[in-house]
């Protein structure tokens, strides 16, 4: 099956960004960022679930990806709370395609946005 995309929610370099919706977490199909920037990308998941929930960056393919081997990325997010998670490394987890796949634990209900950290100049 065919991941869940996750949209971008740009950030503006010296102004604002009203609080994004977010995108409905998928643990059937997990989630997918296309056209990745994993070093300007950061992750906010909120958990409306009673119990705390592991959510996983997969590695990325070589090529691109030099340093996969390290091998996925675990992040736990608290019971009825929310955690910001990266910026990541495109030398681990950047797919051959250009995306970022994120697997999503069974049982977790809540929300993903995917924030893109501008270059301030």
């Amino acid at each position: 099956m065919a991941r869940t995309a996750v949209p971008y929610s740009n950030l503006v370099a010296n102004g604002s960004l009203a609080t994004p919706s977010g995108t409905t977490l998928d643990a059937t199909n997990d989630h997918v960022i296309a056209a990745a920037k994993p070093e300007l990308t950061v992750l906010v998941f909120t958990n409306t679930d009673t119990n705390p929930h592991i959510v996983t960056v997969k590695a990325g393919t070589y090529p691109p990806a030099l340093a996969a081997g390290q091998g996925d990325k675990t992040f736990t997010v608290a019971a009825s709370g929310s955690a910001y998670f990266g910026p990541f490394e495109s030398g681990r987890f950047l797919q051959n395609d250009g995306s970022v796949q994120i697997d999503i634990e069974t049982g977790h209900a809540g929300k993903v946005t995917a924030l893109l950290v501008p270059r301030a100049t």
